[in-house]
């Protein structure tokens, strides 16, 4: 876990230059705010520190990369709103529990499965990646990644009774 310390010169450091990227990304100071604070929070739950002389380039990426999750989010949220027609509010309650069932399993997977099954489950279904690139950017066989994600799976139908 990184020192309060340390956490507390890379606020002062840098949090100016990542709160202003933030906000230049998201035309948004409430979600610019949360933006960077989600990079804190991350850093306060890592065990490894960003090193010194990389610490402005890792934190800003690390705003960079939230940033762009979040705009991903909004435009898949604008999209799917576009599909249902507000008119039809059955389909759109319908819309709704299906989006809220979808977090319920993200939500699931991130706080129960262990590592490296959260990390393929995430990169399979909240960034689309297909087995083979999963095997290749975590270095691992795509046999063990393919019984990996099957484990995860089963875990998420066990807990959801699908």
């Amino acid at each position: 876990m990184i020192d309060k310390t340390d956490l507390h010169k890379l606020f002062c450091h840098h949090y100016s230059e990542m709160i202003h990227l933030a906000k230049t990304l998201l035309y948004n100071d409430e979600e610019a705010e949360d933006a960077v604070q989600n990079v804190f929070v991350r850093l306060i739950e890592s065990d490894i520190p960003p090193a010194g002389d990389r610490a402005k380039a890792y934190l800003m990426t690390a705003v960079r990369n939230g940033c762009i999750n979040r705009i991903k989010q909004k435009t898949l949220t604008e999209q799917f709103r576009k599909l249902y027609s507000m008119d039809m509010e059955s389909d759109w309650q319908h819309a709704e529990q299906r989006m809220a069932m979808l977090e319920n399993i993200c939500d699931y997977a991130d706080n129960n499965l262990h590592e490296p099954h959260r990390t393929i489950f995430q990169l399979r279904f909240e960034e689309g990646l297909k087995l083979k690139d999963i095997a290749s950017r975590l270095d691992m066989n795509l046999k063990t990644v393919f019984k990996y994600l099957g484990q995860s799976i089963q875990s998420v139908q066990k807990q959801f009774k699908f």
